[in-house]
């Protein structure tokens, strides 16, 4: 029987929507706030659009959006620009620190799943859209319940974040792994499935607590079966389409779906 590390040396793990924060809340929340604080309104899809992109790449991306953009001539008499830029982040680290500590909850199933990736000899890796400052609210609440990868790769500690696979390559660097084809990564958003494939590893992407859907768990266990069904076909059909070798529903499904895939590349 083929074993996952017959195939596999390491999973890079997405933090927010992927293994805490069940349905990616923080970023958006502190986004939202940020830009009240300067009186520009930006709305939650505005906020998802470009949502696991390092956060000035993402506060840029969100300037390119014509609403948006027009909202911060508006508010602030200018065409948005680097300064503008800088004025945003420096009115999102407190909301992103106070949000992402208190979301940090563990999603189900992320606990158990490292435990056995570790079982089957595997090293388990992490990058995030985050700062370094933003992730010392996460590391140690994550720690608490079980969850402490060996490497974190932050924003901005590589020259460019994703789409980009430099945080891959930090990470596969700093616990010595090669060739990167041996490397899976998983992640919630679309710009995490491009930033796998670039990379050149299996790609995972997920699909009901992440940003494609938006959702607490709470929220998405009370709707109709049918809004949830169609919910989660569409993430997945878009986590496909951003270059996903496989979807998953949570983490909590991986450990079946490596299992899978190592069985189909055995057989």
């Amino acid at each position: 029987m083929t074993r996952i590390r017959d195939c596999f040396d390491m999973v890079v793990f997405d933090w927010a929507g992927t293994m805490v924060d069940f349905g990616s809340r923080a970023p958006v929340l502190a986004l939202i706030e940020a830009f009240a604080g300067l009186v520009v309104r930006v709305d939650e899809a505005e906020a998802r659009k470009d949502m696991g992109r390092a956060k000035a790449d993402h506060v840029r991306a969100l300037f390119e959006q014509a609403e948006v953009a027009q909202a911060w001539r508006a508010a602030q008499g200018a065409a948005p620009d680097a300064a503008a830029v800088d004025q945003v982040m420096a009115a999102l680290e407190a909301p992103m620190i106070r949000l992402a500590q208190e979301t940090a909850a563990l999603i189900p199933g992320a606990a158990d799943t490292v435990v056995w990736l570790r079982a089957e000899g595997l090293k388990i890796g992490s990058c995030t859209g985050y700062t370094r400052a933003m992730m010392q609210a996460v590391l140690p609440r994550a720690a608490q319940q079980g969850y402490a990868p060996e490497t974190v790769v932050c924003a901005h500690e590589t020259p460019q974040g994703r789409p980009s696979p430099q945080m891959i390559y930090k990470a596969c660097l700093d616990l010595d792994v090669w060739p990167l084809s041996r490397v899976v990564k998983v992640d919630d958003a679309e710009v995490g499935m491009a930033e796998g494939r670039n990379a050149g590893c299996f790609t995972v992407g997920v699909a009901a607590s992440g940003n494609m859907v938006g959702l607490t768990e709470q929220a998405l266990a009370d709707l109709q079966p049918e809004a949830r069904a169609a919910l989660l076909s569409a993430a997945s059909d878009r986590l496909y389409a951003a270059g996903a070798d496989l979807v998953v529903d949570t983490v909590a499904d991986l450990r079946p779906a490596l299992e899978a895939e190592a069985a189909r590349r055995g057989a």
